[in-house]
């Protein structure tokens, strides 16, 4: 009971989240470059810095971590979306600081053309990449995940048509 009562007590981290949407809907995934997340596929996402705006800090992260920022915004949840940490991850992701993540998602049409992502960033966070549907959105993210693509995937439905 008192480890709940900790995770409880802790912040959410602050987080943008990017659906990025080609000409033809299809979304954008990596796959994590990170080895406890071999075969894992997820869209961009990072924190947010103190004192930075949700959408910039969009844009930041898409450019970190794709190589691009040839997109526009089209569309954002309208609240923060929120997800707790499995147990056996929350001491070791973010130094254990953070119960999860609370998430503001951007739905972004890309402008480009494929060959300006570019996965060899900085930091790079993806091994692969590839356009997928919103089905397979869902089923090939982390499990802990699911849930809130399946709100983000909701929330965007309009514009996934």
């Amino acid at each position: 009971m008192t480890r709940d009562l900790e995770t409880a007590s802790l912040p959410y981290r602050p987080c943008a989240g990017i659906m990025l949407l080609n000409k033809h809907n299809a979304i954008f995934v990596g796959e994590r470059l990170d080895g406890q997340a071999s075969g894992i596929w997820q869209m961009p996402q990072g924190g947010i810095d103190p004192g930075e705006e949700p959408a910039s800090a969009a844009m930041r992260e898409m450019e970190e971590e794709i190589g691009t920022r040839n997109a526009e915004i089209i569309a954002e949840t309208p609240d923060w979306l929120t997800y707790d940490l499995p147990a056996d991850l929350r001491g070791k992701v973010w130094r254990g600081r953070y119960r999860g993540q609370k998430q503001k998602w951007f739905l972004l049409r890309f402008l480009g053309t494929d060959a300006q992502i570019n996965l060899q960033t900085e930091h790079p966070e993806f091994s692969a990449w590839k356009w997928t549907d919103t089905d397979a959105l869902v089923a090939e993210v982390i499990d802990f995940k699911r849930d809130i693509y399946r709100q983000v995937r909701s929330a965007f439905a309009a514009h996934l048509v």
